[in-house]
């Protein structure tokens, strides 16, 4: 179908609840949605291609056709989308990885010396399984606490056949391991180690506690105090995978707390799990940036994701914003768990104080992962969104600067990839100019850094993506006139400031104002722009008042012209220096009539008196 004819079929569609199914040339699902009304939202991505970001516009040109399914309410429409994105996992729909399933321990119960490993599925193999879990990260944890809780090998040795083959190794010096592989080592250990960790697994925490306990007091009482100690920090141990193992099993958690972090390249979602309101576990999911969406959407669909296949929930899931179908995710989690779910999105208080934790732990993440280069090519991406034209990779910014009628300059500032490129700057002096008018100087430095690169020079030979001009609409139309002079078409926006001389918006040439503090990483951006555009105009603008203000004293002497005015400087660097040095000094450089002129002229009474009443 032809973009009219989707754009046409879906102005056709009813106002009513279900589930959109985008498909490309192949009959590839690429997307998958759900929406009150399919009308209003299947026709906004046809509605106007600009207002979308770049990855939105890219899975709109792969379009081909879409199908759609009515449902008789949004919960219905809610639970269809949720199973047509698990069944065809669409490439621009927001997923959580595929090793994010629920997997399980797996106990092979016939072996001599069995040991545990992880498994997708339950098979009738004759061994144990037990869970499934939150996920693999979560459920290896279980195991290295049981490893390190217990004492068992994590080694790749295989039992019996290594028993006394090779000395034991670093994790028995090291008191992480019994040492099962020395000859010595009654193989009963190993087994009442494993009937224990069946049990921890099995939720006998108590029991093994008491087991442990009652043989500490005996080692005590028979003053093996060492192995004592050692009971008593595996009890230390059993402690802690016990609330560990309660919510990564996703059972008996009081509270599990949903953060989420939008960022230019990678977004994160996070859930930090709390047990007896205490914080025991962690889970995170690093993601592509979703095509688009608002915060709530992409919070209903991981979070639907995240729990909805599992067995058992926690009580009270908070969230870090509304959810437009929090209604129907309340019931779908609440009839997959068989019990209440609550979902809670806190406003103030000790929630939101959680909620604010599980966000910045979003933020961390995202900021560890996303490289620099990441970052700036997101926020070319966003301010081109934000402008309505490709992403400007090279950008020019000018800035005047003048006190009164004298060195009135400007600067030539250049960011390439969101990063000042130095090398390229440029410096101005206004030439014939009867007094301060920025508009006339403006005009002037354009024309100048245009003309030259018309006429080949080497200097100015990169055109800008975008030109950002320091000042408001006006001074946008000055650049827009000198454009149209010299026939070049280079989008122009002004930089307008607020009351305390901050970044406030850009402006275009016709007065129409573009807001960009919604999107903090292009008002960092442009706010670093002009104040650094302005720094370099007033640099270069102290710059001169200082050469003119030093070279004053120097156009009082006979014979020393700007010519030779400047080779003084040059050589001397300053007037405190030129008025110090010898007559054989200044007679070297200046010759002999004009160095005895500027000499005589700092070292006669007259000249010391007039320095005096200068000072």
């Amino acid at each position: 179908m032809t973009f009219d004819e989707l754009k046409e079929k879906a102005h056709a569609l009813p106002l009513k609840p279900g589930v959109y199914i985008m498909q490309d040339a192949k009959n590839e699902v690429i997307y998958v949605g759900k929406a009150k009304a399919l009308k209003n939202r299947v026709s906004q991505y046809f509605a106007n291609l600009a207002s979308h970001n770049e990855k939105t516009r890219a899975m709109v040109r792969s379009i081909d056709h879409f199908d759609v399914i009515v449902a008789d309410s949004e919960f219905e429409a809610l639970v269809l989308e949720n199973s047509l994105i698990k069944r065809h996992q669409p490439h621009y729909n927001i997923l959580l990885k595929d090793d994010k399933g629920y997997p399980y321990i797996r106990l092979d119960v016939n072996a001599d010396y069995p040991r545990f490993s992880l498994s997708n599925k339950v098979s009738e193999d004759g061994c144990r399984y037990f869970g499934p879990y939150g996920s693999r990260s979560a459920s290896y944890a279980i195991l290295d606490a049981l490893r390190e809780a217990l004492k068992l090998p994590s080694c790749s040795k295989k039992f019996p056949r290594d028993v006394g083959k090779e000395r034991p190794c670093l994790n028995y010096h090291m008191g992480l391991c019994d040492g099962y592989c020395r000859p010595e080592m009654d193989p009963e250990r190993h087994k009442e180690a494993m009937d224990q960790a069946v049990r921890l697994l099995e939720g006998q925490f108590r029991e093994v506690k008491a087991d442990l306990a009652a043989e500490m007091a005996l080692a005590a009482e028979e003053m093996r105090f060492e192995k004592a100690a050692e009971l008593r920090d595996r009890i230390r141990a059993i402690e802690l995978l016990g609330k560990r193992q309660k919510v990564v099993a996703g059972s008996l958690a009081d509270t599990d707390v949903v953060g989420w972090h939008r960022g230019e390249a990678r977004s994160c979602f996070v859930v930090l799990h709390y047990v007896e309101g205490d914080l025991a576990a962690k889970d995170m999911e690093l993601l592509e940036t979703p095509v688009e969406g608002e915060e709530g959407e992409e919070v209903s669909s991981l979070v639907r994701q995240y729990y909805v296949n599992r067995s058992r929930l926690p009580g009270q899931i908070l969230l870090p914003c509304e959810l437009e179908d929090e209604a129907a995710l309340t019931r779908l989690l609440s009839e997959a768990s068989g019990r209440r779910v609550s979902l809670v999105t806190p406003r103030r208080g000790a929630k939101m104080d959680l909620i604010k934790l599980a966000n910045k732990n979003a933020v961390e993440e995202v900021e560890r992962a996303t490289s620099r280069a990441e970052r700036q090519s997101k926020t070319l991406e966003l301010l081109g969104k934000v402008l309505d034209m490709d992403p400007p990779r090279r950008i020019e910014s000018y800035d005047i600067s003048n006190q009164g009628s004298d060195d009135i300059v400007a600067s030539m500032v250049v960011y390439v990839d969101a990063r000042p490129l130095k090398r390229d700057y440029r410096r101005f002096k206004l030439r014939d100019m009867a007094g301060p008018d920025d508009y006339a100087s403006m005009e002037q430095v354009l024309t100048r850094r245009f003309r030259r690169f018309l006429e080949g020079d080497e200097k100015f030979s990169d055109l800008p993506d975008a030109l950002f001009i320091d000042g408001g609409a006006e001074h946008a139309r000055v650049a827009l006139r000198v454009e149209g002079e010299l026939g070049l078409r280079i989008p122009i926006f002004g930089m307008v400031k607020d009351d305390r001389h901050r970044t406030r918006a850009l402006v275009t040439p016709e007065g129409r104002e573009i807001g960009i503090q919604r999107y903090p990483a292009v008002f960092a951006l442009v706010g670093q722009i002009q104040e650094e555009t302005h720094r370099f105009a007033i640099e270069f603008h102290r710059q001169q008042q200082t050469l003119r203000v030093k070279g004053s004293e120097l156009d009082k002497i006979p014979g020393v012209g700007e010519k030779r005015r400047n080779e003084l400087l040059k050589h001397f660097k300053s007037v405190k220096n030129i008025k110090a040095s010898s007559l054989a000094e200044l007679q070297q450089v200046m010759g002999a009539v004009t160095g005895k002129a500027v000499y005589d002229h700092f070292n006669t009474p007259a000249a010391e008196t007039a320095e005096d009443e200068r000072i």
